[in-house]
C-alpha cells in the first residue's frame, strides 16, 4: 500500500466536487477559469472549510464540469443539502462512524498486514477477517484501516454491528447510521432496508472509500452492508467464518507466536522489564494462551504497577483461583485475563462493573450507572474512570457514554451472577420504564412542562439518547412478564412517535404494548395499542394491509367495551388508510363516523385530526365546498385554542390545514389561492423540521404556480421539491417534480 498522506476532512459536496474535477483530469486552477470561482473558494470548497457552494455557484461548478442529467441533478441536490444542514452536528453525526484510533502497540502481525494489503491490492472488494474471541481482529482491522487512509480519499468509516449482543445492530439501523455520515439529511434517510442499502450504493458510486463492519453477527446482517464497488474495500471482523459471504476473501486470525506475544508485552511495559526476566515473560504469554487481549490486561496490570515483577504476576496466573480455570482451553482462557482487571481495581468499581451488566442496551452514561450503583455522582464518575483505565469499559464517540466489550460484557454478567441478588437486575428496568413513559407523556397535547424534566425538549434530548436502553428494556420487561409496564409504556409513546417514525422500531413497541394489554385483560388499552399498531404499519412500513386489520381488531374490541374514544380513533385511522388503498366508498363510511362522533375527542386529542380525514374524504368524493368549510373551521379552532397545546403541535396542524385547503383550491382550479396556502404550508413545515411534508408543499405549490403561468415561481419550488425528494424512497415524488419541471417552457 501506498504511504498515508495527510488529508483534511471534507464535506460530501467537496468530496464530490473533487471527484468530478479529478475525473475531469483538471487542476483547480483550470477548473476556476472555467467556472469564473476563485482558486482560493475551490480550495475551502474541496476542504470541506465551506460546507458547499451557494446555488448560483453550485450551477456554475456544475456547467463547467459539463454536468448533465443524473450527476447533475445529485450534484445540486448535495450543494443544496450541505447549504441546509448544521454543519456542527453533520460533523457530530459523521463522527460517530469514525475509525477507531489504531493501537499504537500492535505487534506480532506483521505477516498478516502484509496478507490483508496483498488482498486489498488483488481489487479492494470485501476481506473478512475471522477467528476466536479475544484473538485481535478489531485491533488489526483498525491498524490495517489507518494505514490505507490514504488510499481511500473518499472517506473511512467504521460501525460496530455489535454481533455478541443478545439483539445485534440490524442492518437498517447501521444503514442509518452510514447514510447520516455521508451526510444525508434524517428526513432523507428512506425507510426500508432495501431502499437504505440502494441509497448507500448510489451516494458511493464511483468513489472511493473504506468501511469497517467490526463484530459481525453472521452474513445477513452484513451483506446490505457491503461496499463493493471498484476502488472501494469493505473490512469484517467476525467469530464466525461467514462462508455463506459471496465474493468475500477471509484471513483467519490465529493467536500471536511466542515473539509475537512477547514482543506485545515488551511494548506495554518496556524492553528492560522484559529482558530482566525472560523466562517469566515466555511463561505470562503463555499462561495468556497468546492471546492478544489476554497479554495486553497482562500487560496494562504491570505497566500500571512498576514494583510488580513479572514472576509476581506469572505466580497468579499459575493460581486457579485467580485464573478461575480460564485459561485451561477454548474462549475459557480470557475469563482469568478479565478477572485481573477486575480484581485490580476498587471495591465501589467492581460493584459498578457488576451492576453495569443489567443495562439492556449497548451503551449507557453516569445517569444508569448511578442508577445501577446506588452511589453518588461523583463516585460514579471516579469508578468509570477507573474501569476504563483498566480496560473494563470503554469510551464512545458520544461523550460520557460508555459500553463492554462483548466479551467482558459476558465477564460482568457471570460476576453479577457470583455476587449480587438477581432482583437488582430490576432496578434498571423499573428505571428506564418508568422514566421514558413520563417523558413521553410530556408530548400529550396538554402536557405542562413539569416533573424531573426541565423542559420537553430536554425530555426529547433524554428519550433520543437513551433510545437503545428503553427499547430493550421494554423487550426484558415482556419476557418477563412485566405487562403493566409494558403497556403503560407503549401507551404513554403515542404523541411522541408523531414526527419520528424512523427512529424506532414503533411496530414492535407498540405490539409488545397491545400483547401485554391483553394479558392484564385490559380492552381499553389494548383497542387503543392496535390502533397505535396499525399506525406503524402503515406510517412506518408501507404495509396498509397490516394496518387495516389492526385498525378493524381495534374496532371490534373497542366496539365490545364500549369504548368510544377508541371506536373513534379505529374510524379516523380506517378512513385514511382505506382511502390509501382505493376503498374510498367505505373510506368516506369510516370517516363520516369518526367526524360524527369527534365532538366526544378534545381538540388537540383527536377531534382534530377526525375532522381532518372527513375532509379529505369529502374532497375524494367531489364535494369541494364541504371540504374547503371543514378544513378552514379546524384551521380557525386550531388560531382559537393555540394556546392549549405545545408550539410543535399547533404548527404541525396549521400547516396540514393550510396544504388541505390548497388542495381543495386546486381542485377547483383556483391556482394562485392555492399556491399561496401552499406556499404557507412550506414555510410552516420548514420550520418545524417536517422535511416530508415541506417536500410535498413545494410540489403542489410548484404545479399550482406553472398552472397559474407563474413560471418562475413555478421553477423554483419544483427544483426545490426534486431537491427534498434524494435516493429511491422518494423517486415517485422526485420524477412529479421532474414531469412538472418539463412541463414549463423553456425546460
Amino acid at each position: 500500500m501506498k504511504p498515508v498522506e495527510a488529508s483534511e476532512k471534507r464535506s460530501v459536496f467537496g468530496k464530490l466536487l473533487l471527484e468530478h474535477r479529478r475525473a475531469a483530469g483538471w487542476t483547480q486552477e483550470r477548473l476556476a477559469e472555467a467556472s469564473g470561482l476563485s482558486v482560493r473558494a475551490l480550495r475551502e470548497l474541496e476542504h470541506g472549510r465551506a460546507r458547499a457552494a451557494q446555488q448560483r455557484s453550485s450551477e456554475v461548478l456544475a456547467d463547467a464540469l459539463g454536468l448533465t442529467g443524473g450527476d447533475r441533478e445529485f450534484f445540486l441536490t448535495v450543494a443544496k443539502q450541505g447549504r441546509r444542514r448544521n454543519p456542527a452536528l453533520a460533523a457530530q453525526v459523521a463522527a460517530t462512524c469514525s475509525l477507531p484510533a489504531p493501537l499504537a502497540d500492535l505487534s506480532g502481525r506483521e505477516s498478516e498486514l502484509d496478507q490483508l494489503s496483498a488482498k486489498v491490492a488483488e481489487g479492494g472488494g470485501v476481506v473478512a477477517i475471522v477467528g476466536q474471541a479475544g484473538v485481535g481482529k478489531t485491533a488489526l482491522a483498525v491498524t490495517a484501516a489507518d494505514r490505507w487512509r490514504g488510499d481511500f480519499p473518499d472517506g473511512s468509516y467504521a460501525v460496530d454491528l455489535r454481533g455478541m449482543d443478545e439483539e445485534p445492530l440490524s442492518a437498517r439501523a447501521a444503514l442509518d447510521r452510514l447514510l447520516r455520515a455521508l451526510d444525508v439529511a434524517p428526513g432523507h434517510v428512506p425507510a426500508s432496508e432495501a431502499e437504505r442499502s440502494a441509497l448507500l450504493r448510489m451516494l458511493l458510486d464511483g468513489r472511493k472509500v473504506l468501511l469497517l463492519l467490526d463484530n459481525a453477527a453472521d452474513e445477513a446482517q452484513v451483506r446490505p452492508l457491503l461496499v463493493t464497488g471498484p476502488g472501494c474495500l469493505t473490512l469484517i471482523t467476525c467469530r464466525r467464518t461467514l462462508a455463506g459471504l459471496e465474493g468475500a476473501r477471509w484471513l483467519g486470525l490465529e493467536p500471536l507466536s511466542d515473539g509475537g506475544a512477547t514482543g506485545l508485552l515488551t511494548k506495554i511495559i518496556g524492553e528492560e522489564r522484559v529482558r530482566a526476566e525472560p523466562a517469566a515473560a515466555r511463561e505470562l504469554v503463555e499462561l495468556c494462551g497468546h492471546l492478544p487481549l489476554a497479554v495486553r490486561i497482562a500487560g496494562n496490570r504491570l505497566a500500571t504497577r512498576p514494583q510488580w515483577s513479572l514472576a509476581q504476576l506469572a505466580d497468579r496466573l499459575r493460581d486457579e483461583s485467580t485464573r478461575l480455570r480460564a485459561l485451561a482451553a477454548g474462549d475459557l482462557q480470557l475469563r482469568s485475563a478479565f478477572d485481573l482487571s477486575y480484581r485490580a481495581v476498587s471495591a465501589g468499581a467492581r460493584q459498578l462493573f457488576r451492576r453495569l451488566a443489567t443495562v439492556p442496551g449497548a451503551d449507557f452514561g453516569p445517569e444508569l450507572a448511578a442508577v445501577v450503583s446506588g452511589a453518588t455522582d461523583a463516585d460514579v464518575r471516579d469508578h468509570l474512570d477507573e474501569l476504563v483505565d483498566a480496560s473494563l469499559l470503554q469510551t464512545t464517540a458520544e461523550p460520557e457514554r460508555h459500553q463492554f466489550h462483548d466479551l467482558i460484557r459476558l465477564f460482568a454478567e457471570e460476576r453479577f451472577e457470583a455476587e449480587e441478588d438477581p432482583s437488582a437486575r430490576d432496578t434498571v428496568l423499573a428505571h428506564l420504564l418508568d422514566k421514558a413513559a413520563e417523558a413521553a407523556r410530556l408530548f400529550y397535547p396538554k402536557a405542562p412542562e413539569t416533573g424531573r424534566f426541565g423542559s420537553r425538549d430536554e425530555s426529547a434530548r433524554w428519550l433520543d439518547v437513551e433510545g437503545g436502553n428503553w427499547v430493550a428494556a421494554q423487550r426484558v420487561a415482556a419476557r418477563k412478564g412485566w405487562h403493566r409496564e409494558v403497556s403503560d409504556l407503549a401507551v404513554a409513546l403515542h404523541w411522541y412517535s408523531d414526527g419520528r417514525s424512523a427512529q424506532r422500531p414503533w411496530l414492535e413497541i407498540f405490539s409488545l404494548g397491545a400483547a401485554a394489554a391483553s394479558e392484564l385483560g385490559n380492552a381499553r388499552d389494548e383497542a387503543k395499542l392496535l390502533n397505535f399498531v396499525g399506525w406503524a404499519c402503515s406510517v412506518c412500513l408501507d404495509d396498509e394491509e397490516g394496518a387495516v386489520a389492526a385498525h378493524r381488531r381495534a374496532l371490534d374490541i373497542a366496539t365490545r367495551v364500549g369504548d368510544r374514544t377508541e371506536q373513534t380513533w379505529a374510524s379516523i385511522y380506517l378512513g385514511q388508510v382505506l382511502r390509501y388503498i382505493g376503498e374510498t366508498a367505505e373510506a368516506f363510511e369510516y370517516a363520516k363516523r369518526g367526524y360524527e362522533s369527534a365532538d366526544e375527542l378534545p381538540f388537540w386529542d383527536g377531534q382534530s385530526s377526525a375532522r381532518n380525514v372527513y375532509g379529505h374524504s369529502l374532497r375524494a368524493a367531489g364535494r369541494y365546498s364541504e371540504a374547503l368549510a371543514v378544513f378552514r373551521a379546524v384551521l380557525a379552532d386550531a388560531e382559537r385554542l393555540a394556546a392549549d397545546t405545545y408550539p410543535g403541535l399547533h404548527r404541525m396542524l396549521k400547516a396540514l390545514c393550510l396544504r388541505a385547503i390548497g388542495d381543495v383550491l386546486g381542485d377547483l382550479a383556483e391556482w394562485r389561492e392555492a399556491a399561496g396556502y401552499y406556499r404557507t404550508s412550506r414555510w410552516l413545515s420548514w420550520e418545524g423540521g417536517f422535511a416530508a411534508m415541506e417536500a410535498i408543499c413545494a410540489l403542489r405549490e410548484g404545479r399550482a404556480w406553472r398552472e397559474a403561468g407563474a413560471f418562475e415561481e413555478a421553477r423554483e419550488c419544483l427544483t426545490l421539491a426534486v431537491e427534498l425528494s434524494p435516493g429511491p424512497s422518494f423517486k415517485a415524488r422526485r420524477e412529479q417534480a421532474l414531469a412538472e419541471l418539463a412541463l414549463l417552457p423553456d425546460a
